[in-house]
């Protein structure tokens, strides 16, 4: 697919994000920081209550190197240090802590919110995206994302994706064609869209949604590298997959890719990848998400 996650990319918008939720928090100050003297010291442990897979590490450390650019009444937060018991991608247990952080009571007390607001929304997606994968390793159907993500979310949400073992499909309108209903409709039909399309960005990755086995038929004749099925049947699924593999080896071309996508859950993820589609997109990962139970307390020293 055209858009991978790049570190460059992943540290602009954590730093982007960071700032954002702090100016939302703090506003003005943070007068209930201001309740603590200004060289207390101190350290706090964030606890996952239940089960999890995290994801959003790089945000939650740079809302801390934000906030250390900031200050509280006059004075300089200064820096928080984190010591981490995992990396994205780990599973936790319920009851164990993820993390431990060290330095002005002002300062943990400021960065609670927002480091723990951005670590249970997306391991929310880390850890749904991993439940779902698992359903389906024994095939070697892909889990992928899609736009229907939080607003203001995007790249953060796509890479939970990532941290939960599923892929990442287009980052926007931008990087990749997906000519959908609409597209379609607009100019008159899938060949005159695509034919559009190529001429405008030849480069570019590009996908057609179908409705019909008639516009399966048109795609095959169009070369197009991949297809979103949208809402067919698992049984009808596999009958494109019978037929997409014999157009293939009839005509001796490269397999055109089948995604499936359309009200797809957890009871009938496993019938669509049996059916041997190449991926399943699925908006819930990103949109219908209920936060990770986390908790942060001060550790007495």
């Amino acid at each position: 697919m055209p858009w991978l996650l790049s570190e460059e990319a992943l540290r602009a918008d954590a730093s982007a994000l960071a700032e954002r939720m702090l100016d939302e928090d703090l506003h003005s100050g943070d007068i209930n920081a201001e309740l603590i003297p200004a060289n207390q010291t101190g350290a706090a442990r964030i606890i996952c209550r239940e089960a999890c897979v995290l994801a959003g590490k790089p945000f939650a450390e740079a809302v801390m190197g934000a906030l250390a650019r900031r200050s509280c009444a006059g004075e300089a937060y200064g820096s928080i240090r984190a010591r981490w018991f995992g990396g994205d991608g780990d599973h936790f247990q319920a009851n164990t802590p993820i993390l431990v952080l060290e330095g002005s009571a002002r300062a943990l007390l400021s960065a609670e919110r927002s480091v723990l607001n951005v670590l249970q929304t997306l391991s929310a997606t880390a850890t749904r995206t991993a439940e779902l994968s698992a359903l389906i390793a024994h095939t070697p159907t892909k889990l992928l994302d899609t736009r229907k993500t939080l607003p203001g979310l995007r790249l953060a949400q796509k890479y939970a994706v990532h941290c939960g073992g599923g892929k990442n499909h287009r980052m926007g309108l931008y990087d990749a064609f997906l000519l959908k209903e609409n597209h379609i409709a607009a100019a008159g039909s899938i060949s005159a869209a695509v034919h559009r399309a190529r001429a405008l960005y030849p480069q570019r990755f590009l996908q057609v949604e179908v409705e019909t086995l008639a516009q399966i038929e048109e795609c095959l004749s169009l070369g197009i590298a991949r297809v979103l099925l949208d809402n067919f049947s698992p049984p009808q699924t596999a009958e494109i997959v019978a037929r997409v593999r014999q157009y293939s080896d009839e005509n001796r071309v490269t397999r055109m890719e089948l995604e499936a996508s359309g009200n797809i859950d957890a009871n009938s993820l496993v019938a669509y990848a049996e059916a041997g589609v190449d991926f399943i997109s699925i908006g819930a990962l990103t949109k219908h998400i209920r936060a990770v139970d986390l908790s942060m307390r001060f550790i007495q020293q």
